[in-house]
Order: structure tokens, then C-alpha cells, then sequence
């Protein structure tokens, strides 16, 4: 609105133009452009895994310990089971992205509901989610991850649940810290004065000045939610019919001594994608809060 964003001194511009010099500063900086060229070719090759390797990745294709370079067929070898080793890395970034991208929604939406709720309202009603949200923390996050895993079937979206529960308290205190800030600025003044309900108030005004630190947490959420998922395949703890990278470590730890190349491909993988998404979440911050890349 026209009289809400002539009130609003810390929304001088319109939306489409802050979001466009976002875009641009993100584009000119290489620490952002890297990354994010890396992840959309992580996301491409997890797309298409169909079409690079259509049968079953846990399907014996060959003779079982062949070296990386060995075979043209098999460019990375093969397992103790005689599994493509390449086959798997593709369907592995397939389920770890989709786990780590569908447990970060979930877990961005349960936080955006109670950290806007807590900071909008204040009062009894923010004494209370703030005491629900230290109980979540007090527990150790991954030992609840993996006591929720255990209690279920281990399956796909029981590990994706059980991570967005594990991790929304994190978007939550962040959420909750900047409606606080923004609740009583001029343009939220503006808009009750008008008559403006607490939801149109709380979606239409506050969270689109709220959503770039967000922006920037839920790339991290997103490399938290993978070395998660990683950790419980490891443990044996996901679904066993699908192959993951943590899985894929898993069933090679036993042999690092003769094979290492079975842990380690998919070791890397999982470090250059977590890299990526943690260099992609500065880049974003630089981008979305100029001031910072002024300071530096």
C-alpha cells in the first residue's frame, strides 16, 4: 500500500525493487554465484537420476570391488555388494536434497507460525511459546532426532518430520526476535490506525520485512537437515529400500582399509553440498543487508 510504504521508514523501496537489487548483488558476487552454479547442478543431477541410471541403484551389476577408473562402465567403481557406486550417488542426492529441503520447509513453517505469533503478541501469550521453545532446545537435537525415528517406521518422511521438529525452534527464536523489533514501527502503527486485522498485519506488513534473515537460515537449515539425514543412514537408522550419501558411508565404513573410495565419494559429496548451501546463506546475508558488505 501507497500510505503504509510512505510511512514506513525502513521500507523505502517497493518490493519488486528490493528484491531486484537483491538478485543483482547476489549475481555479481562470486562467493554466491559458485555455489549456487554447484547446488543447481547437484539439483539437476537429482532430477534426472531416472534418465542417467534408470534401474534400481541397489541392484548388483557387477564384480564387487571395482577401483574408480577401473571400468568405463562403472566411472566410480563398485561396492562390496557389486553396486554401482555412481548409481548410487545420483539417486543419494535425490533422497538427501528432498530430505533436506522438505524438513527445512516444515520446519521454517511450524517456526514462522510460532516465532510470529510469540513477537507479534508478546505478553502471556509470548511468555508461553518461549517456555515451549527453551524445552525444545534443552533436549540434545539429535538425540530426539533419532529417539522420533526410532519410535516410528524409519521411512523417507519420518526422517523428513522428524528433523523439521528437531530444527524449527531455531527459526522460531529468530522469528520471534524480528516481529518484536518491527511490531511497533510506524508502517504497523499506520496499518492498525487503518483498521487492519492482527493476520493481515502480521502477513501483509511485518514478515515481508522479516523474511531476508530468514532467507538466510533456511540455506543453513537446509545443510543441517542433509548432515542429519546423513547421520541417522549411517546409523541405519533411514529406509532401508532408498540409498542416500549417509547410507552409502555407512555400508562402506567397515572397509575403510581396503576400499575407502566407498565412503569417501559420498563423504565429499555431502561436504561440498553443505559448503555450498553455507557459502550460498553468507552470500545471501551480504545481499539482503547491504550495510554488511559495505562494513567489510
Amino acid at each position: 500500500m501507497a500510505t503504509l510504504d510512505a510511512a514506513a521508514p525502513s521500507n523505502p523501496a517497493p518490493a519488486p525493487l528490493r528484491r531486484f537489487r537483491a538478485l543483482r548483488a547476489l549475481l555479481r558476487n562470486p562467493a554466491g554465484v559458485i555455489p549456487l552454479l554447484f547446488l543447481g547442478a547437484v539439483m539437476a543431477m537429482a532430477v534426472l537420476a531416472p534418465r542417467f541410471y534408470p534401474d534400481d541403484p541397489l541392484s548388483m551389476v557387477a564384480r564387487p570391488f571395482l577401483w574408480p577408473g577401473v571400468n568405463p562402465a562403472f566411472p566410480l567403481g563398485t561396492d562390496s555388494l557389486g553396486r554401482d557406486v555412481a548409481a548410487g550417488l545420483v539417486w543419494g542426492a535425490r533422497i538427501s536434497l528432498l530430505v533436506g529441503f522438505s524438513a527445512m520447509l516444515l520446519g521454517v513453517s511450524i517456526g514462522l507460525v510460532v516465532g510470529a505469533v510469540a513477537g507479534y503478541f508478546g505478553g502471556r501469550t509470548d511468555l508461553i511459546l518461549v517456555k515451549v521453545i527453551e524445552i525444545f532446545q534443552t533436549l540434545p537435537s539429535f538425540v530426539l532426532l533419532v529417539v522420533l525415528v526410532a519410535i516410528a517406521q524409519p521411512s523417507i518422511g519420518t526422517v523428513t518430520v522428524a528433523i523439521g521438529i528437531v530444527t524449527w525452534p531455531i527459526t522460531a527464536r529468530l522469528v520471534r526476535a524480528e516481529f518484536r523489533s518491527l511490531r511497533e514501527k510506524d508502517f504497523v502503527t499506520a496499518a492498525r490506525s487503518l483498521g487492519f486485522g492482527h493476520a493481515r498485519i502480521i502477513v501483509r506488513e511485518i514478515l515481508p520485512n522479516a523474511l531476508p534473515p530468514i532467507i538466510v537460515s533456511s540455506s543453513v537449515l537446509v545443510a543441517t537437515a542433509i548432515l542429519m539425514e546423513s547421520a541417522l543412514s549411517f546409523l541405519g537408522l533411514s529406509d532401508p529400500n532408498h540409498v542416500s550419501w549417509g547410507s552409502m558411508i555407512g555400508a562402506g565404513r567397515e572397509l575403510l582399509r581396503t576400499a575407502w573410495y566407498l565412503s569417501a565419494i559420498p563423504g565429499i559429496a555431502i561436504v561440498l553440498t553443505v559448503l555450498a548451501l553455507n557459502l550460498l546463506g553468507d552470500a545471501l546475508n551480504d545481499a539482503l543487508n547491504p550495510r554488511l558488505s559495505q562494513e567489510r
